[in-house]
């Protein structure tokens, strides 16, 4: 799988709320089940119709949607950059994943207390974000203090790296991410996935609310997604209390709950669709009467990379892929059909492979 989302937040937020809505396989249970690797780990099914109708289509006997990984990452609060809160600790956990599901609070309730005395979505996204900076600073700061003794030396590479770091300083130092060189200045593209900077990540947010506040959003959502538009960053809108109570129900009360409270799907199904897209992921599928499966892979990845993600034999030893549309899978009703009408195209090393894509691999080792 290899594809993770550290969900972040100050305390009292909901996260925990959220995470165990996820670990509680609330996502259609029956079909799609939920495994925790460690008590603050989970692996989540990425919801997909596609998948649904292409095993219905071949009467498949294991269908197996494409998975994500969450990781609970608590004890984030004020000073976590120092060491406050097992700050540290928690800081090495984020390193560690591919993007960050920043959950903010939303609603007002007075039996829930604030950390800090009430509720401002701003103020607690710049409390995270800020630590998330000074962490970095550190880093950049050790780093930049070895290699400008290295350049000593007169040597190029690590003087451009010097000018490189400096540059990734001054923008921590203004108070920016380091998503701001990433998404620009790409000069050392490995010294910054070396340094794994926290900031570097990309970044979700999820504003939860009361359910009364679901459709409409409230003043605490605007701001958010005013704040979040300016980097660029998605806002998920999510009721933890909502996805609390689906997460206790069975499939077929699910759907009465959705339907009672004119929810089409479980807020967690965007959340984790969001996530997806955050990453620039895509799905291709294998589609067989013993299995059906969806595969994840970085969008633009050539086809014998997609190979590899089933097994590294088919990589090592591809010769060419057969590809037939999702679309034209579903219109044809079957892979004999599309062949037969010429809608399974032969594909080489070069043709990168497209969300959707329902694909036969040719091997040989």
């Amino acid at each position: 799988m290899g594809f993770r989302c550290g969900i972040v937040g100050l305390p009292n937020v909901g996260k925990s709320t959220i995470f165990n809505a996820l670990t509680a396989a609330a996502i259609d249970a029956a079909n799609y089940p939920f495994c925790t690797i460690e008590p603050n780990v989970g692996i989540v099914p990425v919801p997909d119709e596609r998948l649904d109708r292409l095993a219905d289509l071949v009467h498949t006997r294991s269908k197996v949607p494409t998975q994500m990984e969450f990781v609970d990452i608590a004890g984030l609060v004020r000073g976590a950059s120092r060491g406050e809160g097992l700050g540290n600790q928690f800081l090495g956990h984020i390193r560690q994943v591919d993007a960050i599901v920043h959950v903010i609070r939303c609603f007002e309730d007075e039996n829930i207390v604030h950390v800090d005395g009430s509720v401002d979505p701003l103020r607690d996204r710049e409390v995270i974000n800020t630590e998330l900076i000074l962490a970095d600073l550190d880093t950049v700061d050790r780093r930049l203090l070895k290699t400008r003794n290295q350049a000593k030396s007169g040597d190029s590479k690590m003087i451009a790296q010097v000018a490189f770091l400096e540059q990734v300083r001054d923008i921590l130092d203004g108070g920016r991410p380091a998503r701001s060189v990433a998404a620009g200045d790409r000069a050392q593209p490995d010294l910054l996935r070396e340094l794994c900077l926290l900031t570097a990540k990309p970044v979700l947010y999820v504003a939860n609310v009361h359910e009364d506040d679901l459709e409409g959003g409230n003043r605490f959502v605007d701001l958010l997604r005013e704040a979040a538009a300016a980097e660029q960053s998605p806002v998920v809108v999510i009721a933890g209390s909502i996805e609390q109570e689906l997460s206790r129900l069975s499939r077929d009360e699910q759907a009465e709950f959705l339907a009672e409270m004119g929810l089409a799907e479980p807020g967690l199904n965007r959340l984790i669709r969001a996530g997806y897209e955050l990453l620039d992921l895509i799905t291709f599928f294998t589609v067989g009467e013993k299995e059906t499966k969806a595969w994840t892979i970085q969008r633009g990845t050539r086809a014998p990379g997609a190979a590899g993600k089933i097994h590294s034999d088919f990589e090592r030893g591809f010769i060419r892929a057969e590809v037939i549309t999702y679309d034209d899978y579903i219109a044809c009703g079957s892979e004999a059909r599309a062949r037969e009408k010429g809608l399974m195209r032969s594909e080489g090393r070069d043709y990168v492979v497209r969300d959707g894509d329902c694909i036969l691999f040719r091997f040989n080792v």
